[in-house]
């Protein structure tokens, strides 16, 4: 994990054949970012809500299949209080994503 200038803050070594999203969350509780600038991969329930928690922006672009499940949803008419719920969520993080980069 590195800060704004590109300095190490935190550092974890594991396995090559490992998903680095496994190392993601350890890292969290060794520093304290405002915002956490990840790519598509990152983009899991279990480390968004860990950041949430936290009071820490997630900076990370959507999984195109969790906007293809949202899309059929709408177009389906399927709008439960659950999917407005996520939809609000993911609309949300769009603008922090837009506010944290400007």
């Amino acid at each position: 994990m590195v800060d704004t200038a590109g300095k190490a803050v935190a550092l974890s070594l594991g396995p090559g054949q490992r998903a680095d999203i496994a190392k993601a969350a350890p890292l969290l509780d060794e520093a304290a970012p405002k915002a956490f600038i990840a790519d598509k991969p990152y983009d899991a329930e279990s480390l968004i809500e860990k950041l949430r928690k936290r009071q820490i922006a997630p900076v990370i672009p959507s999984r195109k299949k969790r906007l293809e499940m949202w899309m059929t949803t709408i177009k389906a008419g399927i709008i439960t209080e659950t999917t407005r719920s996520e939809l609000e969520t993911l609309e949300a993080r769009k603008r922090q994503q837009t506010e944290v980069l400007s």
